[in-house]
């Protein structure tokens, strides 16, 4: 069975005392809500200088792990004010987000680095989460499917099979985040679907069936069971809704 993941982006939310707030919330909640046999993992995706602190909060043997928002393509250097994958797994990481929709728009990430970040966490045992997703007009040219696929296929085709069954996708529509829209359950199933027959051509059909890819696009207490109930949705990228912790542990319970 495909891991079920429900993984929280913080992004840029949240001061020292509010993001240890909500941790200790997620925490003990999980604690007494998830039952320890839950198949589901879940993600806590802080800002960077929250993981340590975040870290110690997080028990051992839970579903509940730390992950990264970002790291560089580079294993070190004079690159002031980037975070190395060595750094991250030093404190603990093994989840790092990459590729998301306001790197590659904001900050000019190009599929060439994203494969860089790619090699360089898997080389540092920190599992990627491979973001890809298109933009209102891409889809409204009904290049969409197509659109999406190039993006897997230019920044994790490259990796070896024993590699790629190391990583998880995210499928973001960059239409629905953030501006209340969602895709329907029907328009993500479509596009997990379409990713995961992508991933046979290039792995064969065993790897991409055991390949988790999440939706990420304004998922929320309300529509995540139905979506988290299409036969290829394997679980959510969960922005706004990770900020509230009642909120993400409904979600990591819809399953």
């Amino acid at each position: 069975m495909r891991q079920k993941i429900v993984a929280g982006n913080w992004k840029m939310n949240k001061n020292w005392q509010d993001a240890v707030a909500l941790a200790s919330e997620i925490v003990n909640i999980f604690q007494d809500e998830i039952p320890a046999s839950s198949h589901v993992k879940a993600i806590l995706n802080p800002p960077f200088l929250y993981l340590s602190a975040i870290k110690k909060l997080l028990p051992e043997n839970k579903n509940l792990f730390l992950g990264a928002q970002n790291c560089y393509n580079k294993a070190s250097g004079a690159f002031t004010g980037e975070i190395s994958a060595e750094m991250l797994a030093s404190v603990g990481v093994q989840y790092t987000i990459i590729g998301h929709s306001e790197r590659r728009e904001y900050f000019g990430e190009t599929s060439q680095m994203l494969a860089q970040k790619t090699d360089i966490l898997l080389a540092n045992n920190i599992t990627p989460i491979f973001c890809c997703g298109e933009a209102l007009d891409i889809r409204e040219k009904g290049t969409h499917l197509e659109y999406v696929a190039q993006q897997l296929t230019e920044g994790v085709f490259h990796l070896s099979e024993t590699d790629f069954q190391k990583i998880v996708i995210a499928y973001e529509p960059i239409w629905a985040i953030g501006t209340g829209k969602t895709a329907t359950s029907a328009q993500a199933q479509e596009m997990h679907a379409y990713l995961r027959g992508h991933i046979a051509k290039k792995y064969g059909e065993n790897i991409a069936q055991n390949t988790s890819i999440l939706y990420g696009g304004s998922c929320n207490p309300q529509n995540a069971k139905e979506l988290f109930s299409q036969t290829d949705v394997d679980g959510g990228l969960i922005g706004g809704a990770s900020l509230k912790s009642r909120d993400f542990i409904e979600i990591v319970k819809s399953f």
